[in-house]
């Protein structure tokens, strides 16, 4: 019996997206070792502190988080949907303890 084709057997290939959103992970003053991970719609990604560009869907419903993580724990968790934003800014709590802030840049309306 054939099995009919969904598209999560089929995911887009990459350079597809054209909606790009940008990014800007703040490093806080302690960091205790800990990188940033991006999650898109549920999926982690390891990011890098600064500036970057990440892909998303054009309808705008893609739920952007971001956390810390070190090797014993996990800490800043922030998340937010992208909406009609352009930009969003991460910044993690002042100590390596407590939740994180996502907030909204700019928009495209």
């Amino acid at each position: 019996m054939a099995r009919s084709l969904t598209r999560m057997d089929n995911p887009q290939p990459s350079g597809t997206t054209r909606r790009r959103i940008t990014l800007d992970v703040r490093r806080p003053l302690v960091t205790w070792g800990a990188r940033p991970t991006v999650t898109l719609d549920g999926v982690g990604h390891p990011a890098q502190w600064g500036t970057g560009t990440w892909a998303v869907a054009e309808d705008g419903d893609t739920e952007v988080g971001v956390y810390c993580f070190n090797r014993l724990w996990r800490f800043g968790t922030a998340s937010a949907t992208v909406g009609d934003a352009d930009a969003l800014t991460y910044r993690a709590s002042v100590l390596p303890v407590g939740p994180g802030r996502l907030t909204v840049g700019r928009t495209t309306r």
